[in-house]
């Protein structure tokens, strides 16, 4: 008689209840795991470290799972490679990558493509724990490259400069932020500082060479909702300053050669007008959702004194999102978005007629690519697909002629006849139709089949059914991959980002349930074999979901979620809290305190069988700060009825975005694919 003996399944950590109470902005707050909130006590440290520990000992059932994803992840990826280069005058800068090492390089070429190489950034010779490269801008005459580094994973960057002349980094460190460099001549900069809560908040001008304690300030902006960006004119004739909040704008400009003449405010922000200027030939275009829901572009002369009659360069259409217009000295290209996906016009500069620019999926991505030269007849635009690899075209301005530039190689092969993409339609609880792209293998059995949900449903940030390469080794594993395009983004226009925040964002939830039943109800999927996954405040969308209907999901991923609405958006002491007011409201009125509270994951969690739960932390994150995952994960385990996996994996050296390296991200990805094959029973399928 044999005896067969099975090991326990390992005890998860349990954080230790300290119930406190604290004022917020007149709000009273009860917390049991506050104490999680200081990074600087070692029993914070010590029980991030045991979660992890405990993730890997559950995740140890899967044998060497991860290891093999992580190897296919990184095998299917082309890493001796070069991007799209970007001209600027006869200067070609582009970033290349090396097999074997983790980070880009940018390098240029001057002349041609055929010209040497030089090498202006080596990242993976500049990093340490984390790195990653924001904005970079040369200089007019090529000299100079300012550039802005992220060493922490959070939100603070540091304002760089290289002599590319000589390969000397200069002195100059400089806390800025990433939203806005621009050069006023060979040797003065324009950048966006930072104020005590990260917020991008003054315009400063910096003389190459000199300490910041010399800059100058150009404009700031007070109001706390508001942040400030900065940009050129395409032709680098005029600066222009935007402050902006979600639904509110104003633009101040000045000409770019004269940066320390007074700026001017071209129209007073309004409540609820969002406009942006570029300047055309001898007028200003103004790009605006005054008297227009979905934006209209309209053209008025430069001179202040004399401004003249404004006229309308693109009506507008209900349903047609106007989002950006960029300008060439003999063209226009448009981008916006119509019937819930991504779109590209060309502009006649002369009769304002859009010409579609029309590809044959159903379903796809299209968008601008980097363009900085002025002069340029074509420019470059990206297409994808959720079969098709991101591919990258010059279109010329005036034909409308596309020139295959570069389609992104899948090492190994990949054939898009393999797979199948479609769009299905959901019906919300008011009987709003709400679109889900689909994408799985072509010989995908009948029946219900595993399917992967994603959502994320914020800021008017729209999700595009776009290639993604990793989610082959799920979609290969009989996964089904399907995005819900949920209100509370832009992807049916203005509208559908309205209809799903402030004292409406309880449709972002509400519409992802229906896409969850929607799929259960006409068998692509059941509630066996769904998973659901969501990234920051799609995290919070995740939260919020499981909380309301955890009957309709085997596993949630929320990554980096935001899920204590309600303690953050009542202290304005953390970075990004002001400017959400106009997204999720301010809490200190008792209407949005009541209805935040009513949807708030944290507060929310109760005592209730919850599916499968993987939640990810960065312990550099100042936008979702890590204590959020951690205390929501502490409550989850002292509530939740079920003896599901709850998983919390925390970075310990990274932010929001997680590992700043290739190899190290791919391994996060892995993690997260490990534990949805677990859950849905394919720990063991080939791939």
């Amino acid at each position: 008689m044999s005896t067969f003996i099975t090991n326990p399944r390992p005890k998860p950590p349990v954080a230790e209840r300290r119930p406190v109470e604290r004022e917020f902005s007149g709000v009273t707050i009860a917390d049991d795991y506050a104490w999680l909130e200081n990074p600087q006590d070692p029993d914070v440290i010590a029980y991030l470290e045991s979660e992890n520990a405990y993730l890997g000992q559950e995740l140890a059932a899967t044998g060497d799972l991860r290891d093999r994803l992580h190897q296919e992840l990184m095998a299917r990826v082309q890493r001796t490679d070069m991007h799209v280069p970007v001209r600027i005058g006869d200067v070609f800068y582009y970033i290349r990558t090396e097999s074997g090492r983790d980070y880009d390089i940018l390098c240029r070429r001057v002349g041609s493509m055929d010209a040497p190489e030089q090498i202006l950034l080596d990242l993976n010779d500049m990093a340490g724990d984390y790195l990653r490269l924001g904005a970079w801008q040369p200089s007019p005459d090529h000299r100079y490259l300012a550039y802005t580094l992220n060493e922490t994973g959070g939100i603070a960057f540091t304002l760089r400069f290289l002599d590319m002349s000589t390969g000397e980094t200069l002195p100059e460190r400089i806390p800025a932020s990433p939203w806005g460099l621009a050069w006023a001549d060979n040797e003065r900069l324009v950048y966006t500082g930072q104020d005590a809560a990260l917020r991008s908040s003054a315009a400063m001008l910096h003389h190459i060479g000199t300490g910041s304690g010399a800059d100058t300030l150009l404009y700031r902006e007070d109001d706390e909702v508001f942040s400030l960006n900065l940009y050129t004119s395409a032709d680098r004739e005029f600066l222009f300053l935007q402050s902006a909040s979600a639904d509110t704008s104003e633009v101040r400009y000045l000409p770019l050669a004269s940066p320390d003449t007074e700026v001017t405010l071209y129209s007073q922000r309004r409540q609820g007008v969002i406009y942006s200027l570029e300047h055309w030939g001898d007028e200003f275009l103004i790009l605006t959702n005054e008297g227009a829901r979905d934006f209209q572009l309209l053209a008025v002369a430069v001179d202040p004194a004399h401004p003249g009659q404004i006229r309308t360069v693109i009506l507008p259409q209900d349903g047609r999102l106007l989002q950006h217009v960029g300008v060439f000295q003999g063209g226009a290209i448009v981008s916006g978005r119509l019937d819930g996906g991504s779109r590209l016009w060309l502009l006649d500069p002369t009769t304002g007629t859009l010409t579609d620019v029309a590809f044959g999926e159903a379903v796809y991505e299209v968008s601008e690519g980097d363009n900085r030269d002025f002069t340029a007849a074509s420019a470059v635009m990206w297409y994808e697909s959720m079969v098709t690899p991101p591919t990258a075209y010059a279109i010329d301005l005036e034909t409308g002629h596309r020139t295959l530039l570069k389609q992104e190689e899948v090492v190994g092969g990949h054939d898009p006849a393999n797979y199948v993409s479609l769009r299905t339609f959901a019906i919300a609880a008011d009987g709003t139709q709400v679109p889900i792209s689909l994408v799985r293998r072509c010989d995908a059995p009948n029946g219900p089949r595993p399917l992967l949900l994603l959502g994320y449903g914020s800021y008017g940030h729209s999700y595009d059914p776009g290639f993604n390469r990793n989610a082959l080794s799920l979609l290969d594993r009989g996964v089904t991959l399907a995005i819900a395009h949920i209100r509370g983004g832009q992807d049916m226009g203005r509208a559908w980002y309205e209809d799903g925040k402030l004292l409406r964002k309880q449709n972002t939830f509400t519409d992802f349930i229906a896409c969850a039943e929607h799929l259960i109800a006409t068998g692509e999927t059941s509630p066996d074999h769904l998973a659901a996954m969501g990234g920051s405040a799609g995290g919070l969308l995740m939260g919020a979901v499981v909380n309301a209907r955890p009957d309709l999901f085997r596993a949630v991923v929320a990554r980096v979620p935001f899920v204590d609405v309600i303690r953050v958006m009542l202290d304005q002491s953390l970075p990004l809290t002001t400017g959400e007011f106009v997204e999720w409201g301010d809490p200190r009125d008792p209407q949005y305190l009541e209805y935040i509270g009513a949807y708030s994951p944290y507060e929310n969690t109760r005592a209730q069988p919850y599916p499968w739960l993987l939640i990810t932390a960065g312990i550099g994150d100042d936008q979702v700060p890590y204590w959020q995952p951690a205390k929501w994960t502490a409550r989850l385990r002292a509530l939740k009825t079920d003896e599901n996996l709850l998983l919390l994996h925390t970075n310990l050296q990274a932010g929001h975005g997680g590992h700043s390296g290739f190899s190290g991200a791919m391994w996060e990805t892995a993690l997260v694919y490990t534990f949805l094959l677990q859950a849905l029973g394919l720990a063991s399928a080939p791939g």
